[in-house]
């Protein structure tokens, strides 16, 4: 699922108007979820890089529904986990420091200022007046930007396979941030991943293509974050969906294995102490 921020500083109603725009532009091409919060009866919790906020959360499947649910305490990523099993794009408005592109409604700068923002904040998507600035353009942007997966979307996209009718196993392997290798170490605080771009994506597709061979293997996927993924985050995914268990289970031993060994993907690790890249050590 492709997650879209917008964030306000005209004050007026223009935001809610680009909302409509943008979700009207991306229900052309799928199923889009809007994930709303009022900081206003926010408890206190800050932003932080997951995503996850205090105060309330108002999130509704689509355009063409009328299912939506709110609740204090209730976090972004909560919401996000939601829709991203049916969802192909998530539009969160009024979060700040959000870890995904993000458009800025009349923004209360000058253009220099406006120029000097997008060089700080890789995340900022465009600055817009109206909703009249929306065009394919944006859309396109969007989905150049990493998507948000979870485990469970991951599942739900293979059991939607042409073959799962033949499937009686789905195998899943999850890495996570570790926050110690052995009880005297300096605790982790996050990693940052960065990718050899076009590079690793196209190696990752190529894996999956080639784990999808196998006799009995009948869908895979593979997903690895990039950027901060802090203590305790999910990392990785691999889901195999197979006829029976063992080629399952070996696919996906494999999979994890393989995806470290031939996908460009270098790793910086932050402790209390210390941060240094991995492969320089």
């Amino acid at each position: 699922m492709h997650v879209l921020g917008i964030r306000n500083r005209g004050g007026d109603g223009t935001v809610d108007q680009v909302v409509d725009r943008v979700v009207d532009q991306l229900a052309q091409r799928g199923r889009v979820g809007v994930v709303r919060y009022d900081a206003t009866i926010a408890d206190g919790t800050h932003v932080h890089e997951s995503a996850t906020v205090g105060g309330d959360v108002t999130y509704d499947l689509g355009a063409d529904g009328d299912w939506t649910a709110t609740g204090t305490g209730m976090s972004v990523e909560d919401a996000l986990d939601r829709l991203v099993p049916e969802c192909r794009y998530a539009v969160v408005v009024g979060v700040e420091n959000l870890q995904y592109p993000t458009l800025v409604v009349d923004a209360e700068s000058s253009p220099d200022a406006t120029a000097g923002e997008e060089a700080a904040d890789d995340t900022l998507l465009a600055t817009v007046s109206s909703p009249h600035d929306i065009d394919d353009d944006v859309v396109d942007a969007i989905e150049e930007a990493e998507p948000y997966e979870t485990l469970e979307s991951l599942v739900a996209r293979v059991k939607q396979s042409p073959s799962a009718d033949l499937a009686g196993a789905i195998a899943t392997f999850t890495g996570r941030v570790r926050a110690k290798d052995d009880e005297d170490d300096a605790p982790t605080q996050y990693l940052e991943f960065e990718k050899y771009e076009g590079v690793a994506d196209e190696r990752m597709a190529s894996l999956e293509a080639e784990l999808e061979e196998r006799d009995g293997v009948l869908a895979v996927e593979l997903f690895h974050r990039t950027g901060v993924v802090e203590d305790g985050e999910d990392i990785v995914f691999v889901v195999v969906l197979a006829g029976h268990r063992t080629e399952a289970f070996r696919t996906v031993e494999d999979g994890i294995n393989r995806l470290k060994d031939e996908v460009p993907l270098f790793k910086k690790e932050v402790t209390v102490e210390d941060e240094f890249w991995v492969h320089e050590r």
